[in-house]
């Protein structure tokens, strides 16, 4: 706004000007000229007004010429009014506000002599007018001056923005390759070793088969070779996610449902609904948790009950986990440091999750 009002000075000073020239026995040419002059004044004024700062003159060039001319021939006709600030106004904004071309230069040639001439003429003194001139060029100078420092101004900021996006790119490379470095070291330490210890306990059970040893001792092996191959699948995917890879796809809650069915022996169905599509990883590996801690939670409080997980893809994607022992939960607490874990994974992906009692198990439902 401030800018607009300081654009519509020449254009008000000409308004007040004319009005003032209908009793002025000094003007030099005839009244209804005068008027023309001005209404020229204020029309290419206020179509000056939609230009903005730093942008070639173009066909605008050709409207400050016109004001530029029209401002001096009002100001030879009205000398005793303000008017000589119109030759300084063109000259400025010609050279200050717009990228310097040809006309623009016209211009300011203009306005040296629209602002000297009319002023030798009245007052016959040459040093006046050269001053006056002297003093256009000062402002045209000086206009210059300012807008360069504006312009290395920029050119700084510009400069230093693209030095800042320098360095965040350097760090994110070198936190890239720090991720890379551990993720070698994940996989070439810790899945090796597990790796290592679940082919270790696979023949261990195989041997206390076949030496006829007691059920026992073979469930805890077992058990133990399933502790360890899963630890290698966290491994491999703590692996993937240090180096920014897509989590495996619904494979691997399948693969958890599997894994559950055998350690348990009960009924245990993976369901998928809807056209399958890749998801991020934060928002698979969260699908993947909240099916793991279900399942946790079923082995503790409902161990051996059948349990359906379904997968559902649409507009979004619905992860249901049900237990079906048959009867409704003696005790429906809202659930332990499990549930809240469950919960804080689907804030953080945008998601939200339910959990609670059926009249035949327990529920587990996360939308994201």
């Amino acid at each position: 706004m401030p800018g607009l009002l300081l654009r519509a000075v020449p254009g008000v000073l000409t308004v007040v000007s004319v009005v003032l020239a209908a009793s002025d026995t000094e003007r030099r040419l005839p009244y209804p000229l005068i008027v023309a002059l001005g209404v020229i004044v204020v029309a290419s004024n206020v179509s000056l007004f939609g230009l903005r700062y730093g942008e070639p003159l173009g066909r605008a060039g050709y409207g400050l010429l016109v004001f530029a001319i029209a401002g001096s021939l009002l100001w030879f006709a009205l000398p005793g009014s303000v008017l000589i600030v119109l030759p300084f106004w063109v000259t400025r904004s010609a050279i200050r506000y717009y990228r310097p071309s040809t006309i623009a230069w016209v211009i300011v040639a203009v306005g040296i002599l629209g602002a000297s001439v009319p002023l030798y003429v009245t007052t016959r003194s040459g040093t006046a007018a050269l001053g006056t001139a002297f003093g256009v060029v000062a402002l045209t100078l000086a206009s210059i001056n300012r807008r360069t420092r504006e312009q290395q101004l920029e050119d700084l900021e510009v400069s230093l923005a693209r030095k800042q996006a320098a360095i965040e790119e350097h760090g994110r490379a070198a936190a890239l390759a720090e991720r890379a470095r551990i993720a070698r070291d994940v996989h070439d330490v810790l899945a090796h070793s597990l790796a290592g210890l679940s082919l270790s306990l696979q023949g261990a059970r195989l041997m206390l088969v076949r030496d006829g040893a007691s059920a026992e001792a073979v469930e805890q092996v077992t058990r133990a070779q399933g502790l360890a191959a899963e630890g290698l699948a966290e491994a491999r995917r703590a692996v993937a996610a240090l180096r920014e890879d897509a989590v495996p796809d619904v494979r691997a809650l399948g693969d958890l449902v599997t894994a559950y069915r055998l350690e348990s022996g009960a009924t245990a169905e993976f369901e998928v609904e809807g056209s399958e599509r890749e998801l991020p990883a934060d928002v698979m590996s969260t699908l993947y948790r909240t099916v793991q801690e279900a399942l946790a939670n079923t082995r503790k409080h409902a161990p051996g009950a059948p349990v359906q997980v379904k997968l559902s893809y649409g507009d979004v994607v619905r992860l249901t986990v049900e237990d079906q022992p048959g009867k409704r939960p003696e005790r429906a607490t809202p659930g332990g440091y499990g549930l809240l874990g469950m919960r804080e994974r689907a804030d953080l992906v945008g998601g939200s999750l339910e959990a609670g009692p059926t009249s035949t198990g327990w529920r587990v439902e996360l939308t994201v």
